[in-house]
């Protein structure tokens, strides 16, 4: 946890948060803090700044109260948004960190063939729990920005309904697809915004590449080798972000 995160709710009016649980154990065991020091702190959505603990109970239950000074805007929307095919809950737990704490503006969570029809009734999407790997991802990356999560259990109804409306935004859209010759290098230029989409495991049907290459989204390869879902996703977001800081 490298930034202390709350809920605007959470803070009073004098500028004061209390906090419990994860985060008072967090102070206490990782960071051994006392009262006095100063921790980096920001509020869901809004500013970053810091805390200064003025009480601090070591004992269970864990409580610290802390003063906020919040003078710092949060970094800029990402220029990077995902579409991912719906993987196992323990995938999508690993993918929801890992792209949050690289950066993305929205995160699109779409149906295909090959994903299992009963991860749609996982409580990872039925009760949200993918908010609390969206936060642990902006913890780590100093960030307070959560991506905006939207779920399509239709694949024809994203392609065909959704997608020609978000085509507008970006400068591309890409998909990621073993085999293809077409080199990301061909595809990334500077400004704009990129969305980029990772299949199931087992990769996209032939059908499916089809319809997205008609709704204008380019498939491009990664290398010769067949990688993991969480793995693609890292790999095809470090590669393009790599690509438009270069350009």
């Amino acid at each position: 946890m490298n930034i202390l995160l709350a809920e605007a709710a959470e803070v009073a009016e004098d500028g004061l948060l209390e906090v419990m649980g994860d985060r008072a154990n967090h102070i206490v065991k990782v960071l051994r803090a006392r009262p006095g020091d100063v921790l980096r702190c920001g509020i869901v959505g809004g500013a970053i700044g810091h805390g200064e603990i003025i009480a601090l109970s070591e004992k269970h239950p864990r409580r610290a109260l802390l003063r906020l000074t919040l003078d710092t805007p949060p970094p800029p929307v990402p220029p990077l948004d995902f579409v991912v095919a719906l993987a196992r809950p323990i995938m999508m737990r690993r993918l929801c960190g890992q792209l949050t704490s690289l950066g993305i503006g929205e995160l699109h969570v779409i149906d295909t063939a090959r994903v299992e029809k009963s991860f749609w009734q996982s409580s990872f999407i039925t009760e949200k729990h993918y908010l609390e790997h969206l936060r642990r991802g902006l913890e780590q990356a100093v960030d307070t920005r959560l991506p905006a999560v939207r779920c399509h259990p239709s694949f024809s109804g994203f392609v065909t309904g959704l997608l020609p409306d978000l085509a507008a935004r970006y400068q591309a859209m890409i998909f990621a697809h073993p085999g293809c010759p077409a080199a990301l290098t061909t595809l990334i230029r500077p400004g704009g915004r990129y969305l980029l989409f990772i299949g199931p495991e087992g990769g996209w049907l032939d059908g499916e590449v089809a319809a997205l290459s008609a709704a204008g989204c380019r498939p491009a390869s990664l290398g010769n080798r067949i990688l993991r879902v969480d793995t693609a996703a890292i790999a095809l977001h470090a590669r393009v972000s790599q690509l438009l800081t270069a350009a």
